[in-house]
């Protein structure tokens, strides 16, 4: 073999090596997660980040109220049939609108979610919350940004009419991921019964947010993005499926988006985005001083003003 060959090889030996490490790291930091363990009473899974210590006592009292109210627990199969899901349902009044309640990346129903039992009893609803594939007490590994957690969530949409009547009223609501889910399926042909979507700190898209986050470790986006969405093929899912800033143009249902001024992780412009290109009804509520998924506990008033009617 001549010399050219064995650089040639030496050379196209290292890349393959560096894309395959691409991918491998690219699955296990963005789309893999490992199997959890849910927290017992005395102990709590609280979001990361020095930005939520002065909410710490507040989460930790929502955590304790949800654990000890009288809740009703819910499974079913994912869309594909190969996982099954977890939901808990919290109900103050008989027959009230049901939010369906979606959590962020990397989190779960009780540790994103258990302060929103609080806000929606503000409003006089009742709460379903559920736990996405990969999180809580559901099964699987593989997060999607949205991909497939909106599919299982029209599932569970499905699954409250069957369960509460063809007559209950639907606010679908979610917070970060939960956001864009939720968004994504305003994007399809959804039931009557759904009212409205409370979309908090959504990212306009999987690619967008991604790239972000990869810039935001110094690291050149435009060149490790598409490992990172091959990864997400080879996991059985494309990330440019679908996204929020393309559903929004296509629904039909009342959305609220509301974003924390100060968030770092997604930043409030996409939520200006997502409201510029909504197509039905819609208001955009910015919480000055509010970091990402803190706009509830910065400016309860706000909120619960902005969120309790749906009809613009």
């Amino acid at each position: 073999m001549g010399t050219f060959w064995i650089i040639f090889s030496i050379i196209a030996f290292i890349v393959l090596g560096f894309v395959i490490s691409v991918i491998i790291v690219g699955f296990l930091k963005v789309f893999y997660s490992p199997k959890r363990i849910p927290k017992d009473n005395g102990e709590y899974d609280l979001p990361p980040g020095k930005m939520y210590d002065k909410f710490i006592p507040a989460l930790k009292q929502a955590t304790d109220f949800a654990r000890n109210y009288d809740y009703k627990e819910y499974n079913i199969k994912s869309f594909d049939g190969k996982f099954n899901l977890n939901a808990r349902y919290y109900e103050k009044y008989p027959n009230a609108p049901i939010e369906l309640m979606l959590h962020g990346y990397r989190g779960s129903g009780e540790r994103d979610l258990c302060i929103g039992i609080e806000r929606a009893f503000k409003v006089g609803r009742n709460a379903f919350i559920v736990d996405h594939r990969g999180a809580g007490r559901s099964d699987g590994n593989v997060i999607s940004f949205g991909i497939n957690e909106y599919k299982d969530s029209l599932k569970w949409l499905d699954f409250i009419i069957n369960e509460f009547g063809k007559d209950v009223k639907i606010v679908i609501t979610g917070i970060s991921m939960g956001a864009s889910t939720a968004l994504m399926m305003a994007g399809t042909d959804l039931p009557k019964n759904v009212i409205g979507v409370l979309a908090d700190c959504g990212f306009t898209s999987p690619k967008a947010i991604i790239k972000k986050v990869v810039t935001d470790m110094k690291l050149p986006a435009g060149i490790i993005y598409p490992f990172i969405r091959f990864a997400g093929i080879l996991s059985g899912f494309d990330i440019e499926e679908t996204s929020a800033i393309e559903s929004v143009k296509k629904a039909k249902v009342p959305i609220i988006f509301i974003h924390g001024e100060d968030d770092d992780f997604v930043p409030a412009s996409m939520s200006k985005d997502l409201f510029n290109a909504c197509a039905s009804s819609k208001k955009l509520l910015i919480v000055k001083g509010a970091g990402h998924g803190s706009s509830y506990m910065v400016d309860p008033k706000a909120y619960v003003d902005t969120v309790k009617i749906y009809d613009f």
